[in-house]
């Protein structure tokens, strides 16, 4: 049934096509983001010059750190979300893999894994090999900056939420449903996107893992890169924020 789908969520063209419109009408500012982000790099690794984006998706944060670093790639499952992260930036900037296996043969400045990806790890065996992953990727003295998905003590039960996007011809409605099935967090995403072909309905199907601070914070240690957590911004959840030893 759809809510086995596997983790983590390669979304379909039709999710990829509206992702950017959809959450801009939601309130996100993909450049305001991403010059902070690029804010905390810089407070830790002043010379940095290189960032890689892992599971950067559509490539709309990528395009603003284009402003703050020399050099910037990005890492996505999704042929649809990277189809248009390549739209906005040379194609070999943005590489197709898998988090938790990647190899790109270089290390970066920053490496930075947005927007709860590493929630769609499905157990603690592959949180410690997407964080083995992410460090490996590391210049000495990197930073990494890690956005989680909500701790099991955070997560709201049958939480609903609904949203439209609507501009010019084009009008989105957003509807979710999420549950709690003991560690994990299954929502589901109901779109109609109504525009001058007509109007079509789809459903996504997304599965977090409900990992537990420490088990952030552990996974990362084991990588070799110690973690503090800070609350909040930019999406209630907080973020890890880690630098690499000069000398592994």
């Amino acid at each position: 049934m759809a809510a086995e789908t596997r983790v983590p969520t390669a979304y379909s063209e039709d999710h990829a096509a509206i992702y950017d419109f959809v959450h801009g009408a939601r309130g996100r500012d993909w450049k305001a983001e991403a010059d902070r982000f690029a804010e905390i790099v810089r407070e830790q690794a002043p010379r940095a010059r290189s960032l890689l984006d892992v599971a950067c998706g559509t490539g709309a944060h990528l395009e603003s750190f284009r402003q703050h670093f020399p050099t910037v790639a990005g890492l996505e499952l999704s042929p649809g979300m990277r189809e248009i992260a390549r739209s906005r930036l040379p194609a070999q900037t943005v590489h197709a893999g898998d988090m938790r296996d990647f190899d790109l043969g270089t290390r970066f400045d920053a490496v930075l894994c947005l927007c709860f990806s590493m929630g769609y790890m499905k157990d603690t065996a592959e949180l410690a090999a997407a964080a083995e992953a992410l460090v490996r990727h590391l210049a000495p003295g990197g930073v990494l900056i890690v956005e989680p998905w909500w701790f099991p003590e955070q997560f709201a039960d049958g939480f609903v939420s609904a949203s439209l996007a609507q501009d010019g011809n084009r009008a989105v409605s957003r509807i979710s449903h999420s549950v709690r099935e003991g560690r994990v967090s299954r929502m589901t995403v109901r779109y109609t996107v109504a525009d001058s072909e007509g109007i079509r309905d789809f459903t996504e199907y997304e599965t977090y893992s409900l990992f537990t601070e420490e088990e952030y914070r552990l996974a990362f240690r084991e990588a070799g890169c110690e973690v503090e957590f800070r609350p909040g911004w930019p999406n209630l959840r907080g973020l890890f924020v880690g630098t690499l030893p000069s000398a592994r």
